[in-house]
């Protein structure tokens, strides 16, 4: 008989990859917006996935877990890695930045590979994340990208970006436990609200309001509201964590 679960739990990671797919293939056409925008959708789906796979009564299979890893790969590894190398507008101020860019986005991908590696063989056991995971790692770059590169908030800055992504890129790897932000959890309610605030801020750029119009001033606005969630995962996120008699993990974004 069909696992209808585990079914769901794998078009949920397919529908992640595809999305981190879409959002290379719109960097690479010079829009950045609807990149970040596919990125944001993605997390949803990669969220649906671990749902889905502990619903199933018989538990994540080592394939979902694998193929989750590989999509994550995708999506917050190559594509947010893509978005930090590839400038098509404003040229002027990246052309001279173009070789730190790509190493910046090469280290990145290499953090966010090695998380990914780490959290397939051994780190899904724990009921805690060591790092922070590459879904808020995505989210993450997608702030910095909003302030200083598309549509630049606080205008185009090279080198707030590059040292944002590098940050955001250690902190993938360091050994410091991030809560799995599930119903429950002292984080899930604020994050639910971050991702609201994501929405309102990507959703209008997507039409390129003007400076100073209704749609950008609410974009503006709900950015930093999306900046604040994204800092109270980083920041507060590693002192709810309980480590010790916690139970095994069955799934979950990496």
């Amino acid at each position: 008989m069909t696992d209808r679960w585990r079914v769901s739990a794998n078009l949920a990671t397919l529908a992640n990859g595809l999305l981190g797919l879409g959002a290379i293939l719109y960097t690479l056409a010079g829009n950045k917006l609807w990149a970040m925008l596919l990125i944001a959708i993605a997390i949803g789906f990669d969220g649906l996935d671990g749902i889905f796979s502990r619903r199933s009564p018989k538990g994540p299979s080592r394939f979902g877990r694998v193929a989750d890893s590989v999509a994550d790969a995708l999506t917050f590894g190559v594509a947010p890695a893509v978005l930090i190398a590839v400038h098509t507008g404003n040229l002027g101020l990246w052309d001279p930045w173009t070789t730190v860019a790509i190493g910046v986005a090469a280290a990145y991908l290499a953090a966010a590979l090695a998380r990914l590696a780490y959290f397939t063989t051994r780190a899904f056991r724990h009921p805690y994340f060591l790092g922070v995971p590459t879904p808020q790692s995505a989210l993450g770059l997608i702030v910095a990208l909003l302030f200083h590169d598309t549509p630049a908030f606080e205008g185009v800055a090279p080198v707030g970006l590059f040292v944002g992504s590098l940050v955001i890129a250690a902190l993938m790897v360091v050994p410091i436990p991030y809560p799995k932000a599930r119903r429950g959890t002292p984080l899930a309610i604020p994050m639910v609200l971050t991702a609201v605030a994501a929405a309102i801020a990507l959703v209008p750029l997507q039409f390129r309001p003007p400076p100073g119009s209704f749609g950008y001033l609410l974009a503006e606005a709900a950015s930093v509201a999306f900046l604040v969630g994204v800092a109270s995962y980083y920041l507060v996120g590693p002192f709810t964590v309980r480590r010790a008699g916690g139970t095994r993990s069955t799934g979950g974004s990496s």
